[in-house]
């Protein structure tokens, strides 16, 4: 009895110190609403009346559907006609433990993807079966791969972690987003195939069913990121990315009700440990540029559900579904540009079909007015890409609502300040056109980079002060060596270095108190516990106002001892000229910005960085550049201040 209280104990406490990481709370929103697994079986349409899209023989309902993106769609098949599928080679799996290249395996099976992806479009928009037979040469190919799953991710095997295992079936990301390209292609193609020869279609559903559905229901609790084991565990993009995939793959090929509804309930419980693990403020602890495949596939999930449903399971009124969703818009900085921690790019992906939707299943005028704002209509929904298949139900979903788009108001306004109290961040603005945006948090969080305390400064929609984003994935991205990468580590971002000391990873290296003061338009962090012991630090309070011509930066700190000159970083996309002591100027494409700190506390030098990576360089161009502020005069304890200004 003493030991079970003893383990008893042990669990709370451990839970005590992993859920505030996350931000646990056990809402489980989406299973009070279904309820149960008999109520869903009453609930699931099972005839494909949901699907929201004409049936493949309806041609004049496609016509209708594609408007005047018909022909292009034709098009882009018929630049595939006599593609070449491409086989992927043992040794291009290989190449991710040799090199830590993803490149050598996702290229090919990246072509196969967008191959594909046009083909099946391109017939469904002409129907007249001229694409059929490379269709099904592409279906075979992936068919008679080995494992639908890339290089980067066969870790998840329990046997060979290198080349795909005969034996094992895993439900990467890839795989489920292939499962659910494949499985559209059967709902749509399955009676034309069977004109061919009933084997095919047979053949590709078997494994569909093999590949997905199967282990999807086999055992959920060692599936990490469908987090349903016993342990609670950090919750990252996985969850609703794979998730809005397998339940498409459920809904269009399983037809035995008992097996789907025990699969959507299942989906269900999935899907509920997403939002319970995010914060109710609602921001993205991966960042904008992963919110689309966070927040964003959480949401074509729950349009999914309430499509298949006939609206029955639809949780859209809930306010955190809200928060997470004006996330997105509330961290848009203009001209494509956006708030990029984390593993983000600070140069946005402008998803206006998704934004718009989830807007307007939410009530949220922000997100529907300023994805008007962007609307392009030349943009094409179906856009597939040299890694995943294209997504059809987004596809078929932003058909549905293009002509909305075109009579909504489009407008996008800077709210003065936003606070994010649970994630630990702040976003204010100006009516001088100074945008910003400042972080806590902690160095364990998903896709993390070591930058507790940084911030990115906007004017006029262009960058000032940056973050430089991340490069290529790699093997080493993701392994024992991510610290050793430039962009991941805290003297590369708007930081102090102290003590020659830079910020170490781990959930335990977090913020300390935090000040939110929306009057003052204030926020600060002591950021003193994201730097390890070795730091000799006790205090660092870095505090940020935004005034009504400048930004004004103060760190206030206290070392237990010096051991050498601190040193404060500023990282900057166009070159930094000194042009007299205590004053930096740099331009900002529309003028002259400056830089001004204590000229007898600082000595500055300038580092150009050259960026040989090109998701860093078509970001930023051939280079970017670190400001070191290094310190005159080691002091124990004492105050730097910094402005950043127009003039």
């Amino acid at each position: 009895m003493k030991n079970i209280s003893i383990k008893l104990i042990l669990l709370v406490w451990c839970l005590a110190l992993q859920f505030p990481v996350f931000g646990f709370t056990q809402r489980n929103l989406l299973q009070k609403a279904g309820v149960s697994v008999d109520s869903l079986k009453k609930v699931l349409i099972v005839d494909y009346s949901w699907v929201p899209c004409p049936d493949y023989d309806d041609r004049d309902g496609w016509d209708n559907f594609l408007g005047d993106k018909k022909e292009y769609c034709i098009g882009q098949g018929e630049e595939c006609l006599d593609y070449k599928w491409q086989i992927i080679l043992a040794t291009d799996y290989l190449e991710y433990q040799r090199s830590g290249s993803r490149d050598a395996m996702q290229t090919p099976y990246g072509e196969n993807n967008d191959a594909l992806s046009k083909l099946v479009i391109a017939e469904l928009a002409e129907g007249k079966g001229r694409f059929i037979d490379q269709i099904i040469n592409g279906v075979y190919q992936y068919c008679q791969m080995a494992s639908w799953a890339v290089s980067a991710h066969l870790n998840m095997q329990k046997f060979d972690k290198v080349l795909p295992y005969y034996k094992e079936n895993i439900i990467d990301l890839q795989v489920a987003d292939v499962g659910a390209f494949l499985s559209w292609t059967y709902y749509f193609l399955h009676k034309e195939f069977d004109k061919v020869n009933p084997v095919i279609s047979d053949y590709l559903r078997a494994e569909i069913t093999r590949r997905v559905l199967d282990p999807y229901m086999a055992n959920p609790s060692m599936i990490g990121w469908m987090a349903l084991g016993r342990v609670p565990r950090m919750v990252n993009n996985w969850n609703t990315w794979c998730n809005s995939n397998v339940l498409q793959c459920f809904l269009l090929v399983e037809d035995d009700k008992d097996k789907l509804a025990a699969a959507v309930w299942q989906s269900m419980q999935s899907v509920d440990q997403f939002i319970n693990f995010n914060h109710e403020d609602g921001a993205c602890a991966e960042g904008p540029s992963y919110w689309g495949v966070a927040a964003g596939k959480m949401f074509d999930y729950l349009d999914l559900l309430s499509l298949a449903t006939g609206g029955k399971i639809s949780i859209f009124s809930e306010p955190i579904i809200k928060n997470l969703g004006e996330y997105i818009s509330n961290t848009y900085a203009g001209n494509k540009w956006t708030v990029n921690f984390s593993d983000a790019s600070a140069k946005s992906a402008e998803d206006f079909y998704l934004w718009y939707r989830f807007g307007k299943a939410v009530n949220s005028l922000e997100m529907v007015h300023l994805a008007a704002l962007l609307y392009n209509p030349d943009i094409y929904p179906f856009k597939s890409n040299k890694r995943q298949c294209a997504d059809i139900f987004k596809g078929l979903r932003a058909m549905n609502v293009r002509g909305e788009l075109l009579v909504c108001k489009p407008e996008h306004r800077f709210k003065p300040y936003v606070a994010y109290p649970q994630s630990e961040m702040c976003l204010m603005s100006n009516n001088a056109g100074y945008f910003f945006a400042a972080k806590g948090g902690n160095n364990g969080e998903s896709h993390n980079h070591n930058d507790v305390g940084s911030f990115v400064l906007y004017i006029d929609s262009k960058p000032v002060i940056i973050d430089a984003g991340v490069g290529t994935y790699t093997r080493q991205t993701f392994g024992p060596e991510r610290y050793t990468i430039w962009t991941m580590r805290s003297d590369y971002h708007n930081l102090p270095i102290v003590n020659g000391i830079v910020q170490k990873d781990g959930k335990e290296y977090r913020a300390g108190k935090l000040i939110f003061n929306e009057k003052k338009k204030f926020f600060s962090v002591d950021i003193a516990s994201a730097y390890p012991d070795e730091a000799q630090l006790k205090k660092w309070e870095r505090s940020y106002r935004l005034e009504k011509d400048k930004l004004r930066i103060i760190d206030s700190f206290v070392l237990n001892e010096i051991l050498l000159n601190n040193e404060v970083i500023f990282m900057l996309p166009t070159f930094p000229q000194i042009v007299s002591p205590g004053k930096i100027m740099f331009d900002n494409a529309d003028g002259k910005v400056f830089l001004q700190y204590g000229a007898r506390q600082f000595e500055p030098t300038v580092e150009i960085i050259t960026l040989d990576d090109t998701k860093l360089s078509t970001v930023w161009g051939k280079t970017i550049y670190r400001v070191i502020l290094k310190s005159i005069q080691p002091m124990l304890s004492g105050t730097y201040t910094y402005t950043i200004s127009k003039k």
